[in-house]
């Protein structure tokens, strides 16, 4: 086992477009468009290079029946956001998985988590994982956590992720010191592509 995959969570219509259920809230992710152009750089690159690339979606049933209690008290109720199947929990069209792409949904903010991630690398042959996508301190810094403490080799590319607020720095910076080699896509492509 000795590949690379890319690893693109949760850039979905509910956070990124701005009729979706949490970005029509008001909160502005910084510099998402220019965030959603590295990752379309990195996406093409990875085909190119025929990486296998890997989508997370954070999605819920009808009814939110599985959303955590916790972000019960932070995410809208009315409309339902993110409900598998809607437009809202769709990967934005920018960034739309192509064929041989995979695809995991997930309802827990590691993608780790009660998911065939992990079953999914291990079929194949990944060690190194590059990690880019929403939001930084959450979602990515807890997939990426759960990516070290199983074994896997983390990268994030910090050009391709951002967070509300402040947030998106500090949790690069924490990744960095043990779970995970953070730069910009370019830096890190080619280490990750090492056989």
């Amino acid at each position: 086992m000795n590949a690379a995959a890319v690893l693109v969570v949760d850039m979905q219509n509910g956070f990124c477009h701005p009729r979706g259920s949490i970005a029509s809230l008001g909160g502005e992710l910084p510099d998402l468009s220019s965030v959603v152009a590295a990752n379309e750089e990195l996406l093409a690159a990875a085909r190119a290079a025929h990486l296998p690339v890997i989508y997370t979606r954070h999605v819920f049933r009808p009814g939110l029946i599985d959303m955590p209690a916790r972000s019960a008290n932070l995410w809208p109720r009315d409309p339902e956001p993110l409900v598998r199947g809607s437009w809202d929990a769709d990967i934005i069209d920018e960034l739309a998985p192509a064929e041989g792409d995979h695809v995991i949904d997930k309802n827990r903010y590691d993608a780790f988590l009660y998911t065939d991630l992990e079953v999914l690398l291990r079929g194949l042959g990944v060690n190194r994982l590059l990690a880019v996508g929403i939001l930084t301190n959450v979602c990515v810094e807890t997939t990426v956590r759960s990516a070290d403490q199983r074994g896997f080799d983390p990268y994030v590319a910090s050009d391709c992720t951002t967070a509300y607020g402040e947030a998106r720095d500090p949790a690069l910076a924490a990744m960095s010191v043990v779970f995970a080699t953070v730069g910009k896509w370019r830096e890190l492509f080619d280490l990750v592509g090492e056989e």
